[in-house]
């Protein structure tokens, strides 16, 4: 079976139209890159856990802010490039990105160094048009932008 993930993307609504929500990958692989270098905040679950108690966990540890109580509605799932699957479920809702405080992660840093350091799960939130998110998103989650706006015209 396929390694899965599970995440929220939040979408507000502007004077300019539709943000989402988006998290900068951290640690030193991510640092210098901004074209696909963004992520749904998102994560694996636990054994036993369900998808979509997953995603809340995840998002909550990746920028150290719970997700908003709103109601959120399945986007399906996406196989990416690696092989994850990753499901996703979507809410309208804003949140402060000047508040988050990213979880953290340890990794050998630098390779081969033998030394463990430490590095933020995310580095940064931001808001972003359908269109930049388009850009900004890693190419597997970029349809998540297009159920969202296809969700947002039925209802």
């Amino acid at each position: 079976m396929a390694k899965q993930s599970a995440g929220v993307l939040l979408h507000r609504a502007t004077a300019t139209g539709i943000e989402l929500l988006l998290a900068h990958m951290g640690g030193p692989l991510w640092e210098r890159k901004d074209e696909h270098a963004w992520t749904i905040p998102k994560g694996e679950p636990e054994e036993g856990e369900e998808l979509l108690d997953a995603a809340r966990r995840e998002f909550s540890e990746e920028l150290g802010l719970p997700v908003p109580v709103v109601d959120l509605v399945d986007l399906g799932q996406a196989r990416q490039s690696s092989g994850k699957v990753v499901t996703v479920w979507t809410g309208r809702a804003d949140l402060d990105v000047t508040a988050v405080v990213p979880g953290t992660f340890s990794m050998e840093w630098p390779p081969r160094s033998g030394r463990t350091a430490q590095f933020p799960e995310v580095d940064r939130a931001q808001w972003f048009s359908p269109d930049e998110a388009r850009s900004k998103l890693v190419k597997g989650q970029v349809v998540f932008v297009d159920r969202v706006l296809e969700l947002l015209a039925r209802t």
